[in-house]
Order: structure tokens, then sequence, then C-alpha cells
């Protein structure tokens, strides 16, 4: 397979980011847009300047011969349909994050892709920031040790971001039942930890809080210690509340250097005084814009075309987010501990 036909599935603020990646993409091509409704695709379709067709049938879109592969991106209360409705028609898949809102939407979607030998990659973009890669380059190259311990934060408070960015704010949506601050964006942290260490998270306990009015499972700010099937230890936060620009902060601890954002300290160069800053891009900005879906989207692309499986897959994503979970779940029973994977 020289070159993928893609179909973008959902209209909104994400899909712009996956189309722009997609068009810059030499070995792939977008064939077709769907929405909820034709007129939201054919807005998209326009924005971009494609002459493609566009459904409001998910179905109908997924039997053109010309459709390899989907982007999902959808609000999350439909990935789990919709990506079943991929696999089962033989469609590779990039799922938006979270990839599903409870375990048992997770599994059906995890089983559906197992059957059918797709490919899927979920948007967990943040492994493909400039100032990972230098973390994952040291970590390999021994510069850390071993790595003991992480910390991950997703600090996002909407508003006071789109503020600090000089930004227009987006629309406010109604608030979705069950996606709290830890599901919603503190998964990417969550699944930062996990690739950092380079291990699953076997047990997690967390604490909450939120202000007056929120609902059960819908914590604003959570907290969690997590354990790693490695013996590495963690603490992964997500808060929303708090007025202040955006933060995704980032400490690795290895017992041969640390590494906190974008500053290095390490055995290997004998000479520091002090952290030593290394000039990089850092997960610094909430805005979709900022990511790095070329990235992310190359990869899918290259998955689909030499047919190997990726390392964010729908199999290894299950973790990342059964971690969110069991981070919510623990939070309502005051912080009990709560083993993986979940049952």
């Amino acid at each position: 397979m020289a070159e993928i036909g893609v179909a973008i599935q959902g209209a909104g603020w994400v899909s712009s980011e996956h189309i722009r990646a997609y068009l810059r993409n030499p070995d792939s091509r977008i064939v077709a847009i769907g929405s909820r409704t034709k007129d939201g695709a054919a807005a998209k379709a326009r924005e971009f300047g494609l002459d493609v067709p566009v459904y409001d049938s998910m179905e109908e879109m997924l039997a053109r011969p010309d459709v390899d592969a989907v982007s999902i991106c959808t609000p999350p209360d439909r990935h789990c349909e919709e990506t079943v409705l991929a696999a089962e028609a033989g469609k590779h898949a990039l799922i938006e994050k979270p990839a599903a809102l409870n375990p048992e939407d997770l599994r059906r979607m995890r089983d559906a892709v197992r059957r059918a030998g797709v490919r899927t990659v979920v948007s967990f973009v943040l492994r493909w920031n400039p100032a990972v890669a230098n973390i994952k380059a040291l970590s390999a190259d021994g510069a850390l040790g071993e790595i003991f311990m992480v910390q991950t934060d997703y600090w996002h408070n909407g508003p006071q971001a789109n503020y600090a960015h000089a930004r227009a704010p987006r629309p406010a949506r109604p608030r979705k039942r069950g996606i709290g601050a830890m599901l919603g964006g503190g998964c990417h942290a969550f699944d930062m930890a996990r690739y950092l260490v380079g291990s699953d998270v076997v047990s997690v306990s967390a604490r909450s809080w939120s202000p007056d009015g929120r609902e059960e499972g819908d914590a604003a700010n959570t907290l969690a210690v997590v354990k790693f099937a490695s013996g590495a230890m963690g603490k992964v936060s997500a808060c929303t509340t708090q007025w202040m620009p955006y933060n995704f902060n980032i400490d690795v601890f290895g017992t041969d250097g640390v590494v906190r954002g974008n500053r290095l300290y390490t055995k290997r160069l004998p000479g520091l005084t002090g952290f030593a800053e290394m000039e990089t891009v850092l997960p610094d900005n909430g805005d979709v814009a900022h990511h790095p879906f070329a990235g992310e989207i190359a990869h899918f692309v290259d998955c689909v075309i030499s047919g190997k499986e990726s390392h964010v897959n729908l199999d290894d994503a299950v973790n990342t987010h059964e971690a969110c979970f069991a981070a919510d779940l623990s939070s309502e029973r005051d912080g009990a501990t709560i083993e993986l994977p979940l049952t």
C-alpha cells in the first residue's frame, strides 16, 4: 500500500489538526468527512478547500472502498460505537482521547479491534512532543540510570488559559456526566507517566476536590499516587479549578540523573554544578494547535502501510484509561488503593 485513503469522523476543533496533518503527509489523502450533520461536515470540507463527499452516516462512509482508515474526532461518548463500527468494517482507526468513558466500553472496543486485526492509535499526542523525545533518548542512553519515580501534572483552567494566550474563549459546552479532570485531560498525564517509566500502572490511590455542585465521578481536581509494575512510584494530578496559565509538568527521577521539564542533571556530565537547560519545545500550551499531530499521524499512517503495531495502540491505552478510572474510584472510596487491571 503506497498511499492510504482517510476518512475524518467529526467536524469539531480537534479534527482541524488531524486534517492539517494528513494534508502534509505524502502517504495519505483525505477521501471523506463525516459528522452528525452533513452541513457540519460540509463546512469542515470548505474550511480546508477539500472537494470530498460528506456524510451524516458513519456506516455509509465506512462502506466506501477507498477508505482505508478513519480518524475518530467526535465527542468521547461516541468513540466506543464508532471504533467498533470501524473495526467491523476492516478500517484502521486513530481514536481521540479519552477513548472510552467506562471500562466496559473500553474492553468492547479492544475486543472488536483484536477480532478485526486492524491497526489503532489512541491520540496521546504528547508522546511526540520534542521535550518528551529528549527524555526518552536520555533514558535509552542510560543517562538517567534506573527510573524510580515520575511526576506528571495536567493543570488546565480553560478560561485562564484562553486569557493567558490572548485567545478568544471557546464556546461553553454542557458538562458531560462522567468526564472529570483526570479522564478528560489527566489521561495525558497518566499516559506520559507510563511512557516515561516504561511500565504499566498496577495500583492507584487518589484524592479529589471539587467546588460545590460537581457530581460524583466528575471531580474537577484529582491527585493520584501510583505504583508501576517495575516497582517505580509516581504522582499524577489533574486540576482545572486553579486560576493560573496552562502547565504540563514532567519530572523524571533516576539513579544517575533527573529531568525536570527541559532541565537535566546527570552523572554523564560530571562538570555540571546545576541543572543544564535543553533548548526544546515543552508541552506548555493547552491549545490543540500546539500539539504535535504531524508526528502522531505520520506514525499512524506508517503503521497502516507497514502493518506494524503502534506503541500507543488501543491495547496499550487500556492501562492508561483504567488508571484514570481507578483514580476516580479511589477518590470516591476515601483514597482506597485500587489494583489494576480492573475486574
